[in-house]
């Protein structure tokens, strides 16, 4: 500034406040708003948002992940709507995303998942109370690693339908934490994403571990009984798991991680 020339220049940064008013699409996103304190911020949920459910039982549903009421969700005058793009349609986060303050998160590795855990403390202002949690993450990946280490890597038919017959390839977030425990999908090169395979076809492809998962498809101890006594994934192990020990991205992880590698160990 030249001197003598009186200008005082004033810099004014608006801050937007953190979001009094969250509708939540995602299961685990809402386990980790209640986690990071925020559970008093929820004024919808769909209903598979059960955990943690001392907290979120009294929180509106509203519809589904996949077919949530729009016109419910904009009348609870959201000021931020959290998405996920695998979980939920894009035409409707689009509809949301042109109306609300819409944040969509879709981590493809673990590591991804922990940034964007960071990510929406961070947009909450509740850092303070995450940190807690980011550090218990980062070690128990660490302990995941390390354990998995010097084992023989795993090939996995991990089931998420049964009719037809469906699992996982490489570049979805089910197969990172797979690998993270010492497994690789039988189908990790197959081009889609949640690729059809037949029970002789994993075989085919050398599978000795078939991991029935709770959801999407509810597998359960008479169908994992049904599909041993069958020997349709012939010599291979068969084990009943949560799925959202290797679906679910958020605060879950910190333990489900653990239980994740469990599901591998021989």
């Amino acid at each position: 500034m030249a001197s003598g020339a009186g200008v005082w220049c004033r810099l004014v940064v608006q801050v937007s406040p953190p979001p009094q008013r969250i509708v939540s699409l995602v299961p685990s996103t809402t386990q980790s708003i209640c986690a990071f304190g925020a559970a008093t911020r929820l004024v919808g949920r769909t209903r598979y948002c059960t955990e943690p459910g001392f907290e979120v039982a009294s929180v509106p549903t509203i519809g589904g992940t996949k077919n949530p009421r729009l016109d419910a969700i904009l009348a609870l005058d959201p000021d931020l709507v959290i998405g996920n793009a695998e979980e939920n349609r894009a035409v409707d986060l689009e509809h949301l995303a042109a109306r609300v303050p819409t944040l969509v998160q879709t981590p493809r590795t673990v590591r991804e998942a922990a940034l964007e855990l960071r990510a929406l403390a961070t947009r909450l202002e509740t850092l303070h109370v995450a940190e807690t949690w980011l550090q218990e993450l980062g070690e128990r990946i660490a302990a995941v690693e390390v354990a998995a280490r010097g084992e023989a890597r795993r090939s996995v038919y991990y089931a998420i339908w049964r009719k037809p017959w469906m699992t996982v390839n490489e570049d979805t977030f089910v197969h990172d934490v797979l690998s993270l425990c010492g497994g690789r999908s039988v189908a990790a090169d197959q081009q889609d994403r949640y690729p059809v395979m037949a029970p002789d076809e994993a075989v085919s492809c050398g599978v000795d571990l078939v991991l029935l998962a709770s959801e999407p498809w509810e597998f359960d101890a008479a169908q994992r009984d049904e599909v041993v006594a069958a020997g349709c994934f012939g010599d291979a192990t068969v084990r009943l798991c949560d799925g959202r020990d290797f679906c679910w991205h958020g605060v879950h992880m910190a333990e489900g991680l653990g239980r994740a590698l469990a599901a591998l160990q021989r």
